[in-house]
């Protein structure tokens, strides 16, 4: 009620006597005033339109992407006042639009004969397909496992991300003309200069599915995950409906998630749906630091998580039969800021303790998966093993090669990646007119 209601008359003032601040803030650029204002008259499928003309996933942006430090927090209301609910404004009208049943197809334009393959169907590969399919051109996507999405089915849970969600939005990018070839692994079914030699240009949105672990005593015990395969078994391989399903997981009664980010939050809260009676959350620094959403970490407490902050593992004990059943962790206090810009911990001296635990999940970050670079030795890649691309373009050492999102940047968010495949896509498509 708020968010439709709030003084949108001065908002309305504000924004055309100053310049939309919030556009500013949304990584792809959708003309915030313009929808909130199309809701305020009550057309609520014209202003999912508006946001369509820039967005290919709003359903999903509305419920996982960052609003608070992206276009909100540029928002003129909040020097003085709340800002406007513009995550939760898209949200609406999306839900509205798939409320109604079908989705309207944008005309389909004239072909240019150009085909476009795009490695990897997360936000990154769908955002660059959705705008490529609209420039007339033929867009090919291929994924690596046996449905589509990325991390949007495989990481992000169902009560924050329902897949039914997901599915509607990438039926939505497939009526579009975009076909999406699923269990295709690139660097394995096809390498990089099989795709070449028939598409005009192709674009890496692989993401940054590589699992970091500490390096500790004790992380190959049984009862150990990353959470890249405790998220995917629960998520895409449902196996919360072991033996119904095929792929099992660990239903522990004790488990440490080790880690501060919203995938440790997301794991936390999914192994507390599994049935745990109790799921700490172990960082090394204090809750100011935490990099999670505010409102995950929120969640998180709501329900009942317990946060065992300023505590870092030194090494995972096992019992007999080597399963996990205790952390041995070090205290920390807080030092001077490091590069991060947040206060490194430092261990306190003789602090060391240990508790029980039956399942332990690292969710420390992940990395770049080396399977195309490894079977592409010309494709430039840095030391973390990401693409090197061109700021503006986006191109890679290789012309006609394009990479964008999180196997650019490392792990970020949903939006940042959509961002780049929009980005991207513009290029690839002045490229290819030239060409």
């Amino acid at each position: 009620h708020r968010d439709l209601h709030y003084p949108l008359r001065r908002q309305r003032q504000m924004c055309i006597r100053d310049r939309p601040k919030c556009v500013e803030g949304c990584p792809v650029e959708i003309d915030i005033p313009a929808f909130i204002m199309l809701i305020k008259e009550k057309k609520y499928i014209d202003a999912i339109k508006k946001i369509k003309e820039k967005n290919s996933l709003p359903a999903v942006c509305g419920r996982v992407c960052p609003q608070e430090d992206q276009c909100e927090v540029k928002c003129v209301l909040g020097i003085k006042n709340e800002p406007v609910g513009i995550g939760r404004l898209e949200r609406f009208v999306a839900d509205y639009e798939l409320a109604q049943g079908e989705v309207e197809i944008p005309p389909k334009p004239p072909s240019t004969g150009k085909k476009v393959a795009i490695i990897g169907s997360g936000p990154a590969g769908l955002t660059a397909a959705g705008d490529l399919i609209k420039l007339g051109h033929e867009v090919v996507i291929f994924e690596a496992l046996h449905k589509a999405g990325g991390v949007l089915v495989y990481g992000i849970p169902e009560f924050r991300l329902p897949k039914a969600i997901v599915e509607k939005e990438i039926n939505y990018i497939e009526k579009l003309g975009v076909q999406i070839r699923s269990s295709k692994v690139i660097g394995k079914t096809f390498l990089i200069e099989d795709l070449q030699k028939e598409y005009d240009v192709i674009f890496i949105g692989t993401g940054a599915g590589l699992p970091y672990f500490m390096g500790i005593p004790g992380e190959n015990l049984n009862g150990v995950y990353s959470a890249n395969e405790f998220l995917t078994r629960s998520n895409l391989m449902k196996a919360f409906k072991f033996p119904e399903f095929d792929t099992p997981i660990k239903r522990g009664k004790t488990v440490a998630v080790v880690g501060g980010g919203n995938v440790a939050m997301d794991s936390a809260r999914t192994a507390l749906r599994l049935g745990a009676d109790k799921v700490y959350i172990v960082y090394r620094r204090s809750q100011t630091e935490l990099p999670a959403r505010i409102e995950e970490t929120h969640h998180a407490e709501e329900e009942g998580i317990i946060f065992k902050l300023l505590t870092n593992p030194v090494a995972l004990l096992g019992d007999e039969n080597g399963w996990v059943k205790a952390i041995k962790a070090i205290r920390m206090e807080l030092g001077e800021p490091d590069s991060s810009g947040r206060r490194r911990p430092v261990p306190i001296q003789d602090s060391e303790y240990e508790f029980e635990v039956d399942t332990v999940i690292m969710a420390i970050g992940q990395g770049a998966n080396p399977l195309i670079s490894a079977t592409t030795p010309d494709l430039e890649v840095n030391k973390k093993g990401y693409f090197v691309v061109d700021p503006e373009t986006q191109m890679t050492n290789i012309p006609g090669i394009f990479a964008g999102g999180d196997i650019v940047t490392g792990a970020a968010t949903v939006i940042l990646a959509a961002g780049a495949g929009k980005n991207a896509a513009k290029a690839m498509h002045e490229y290819l007119m030239k060409k």
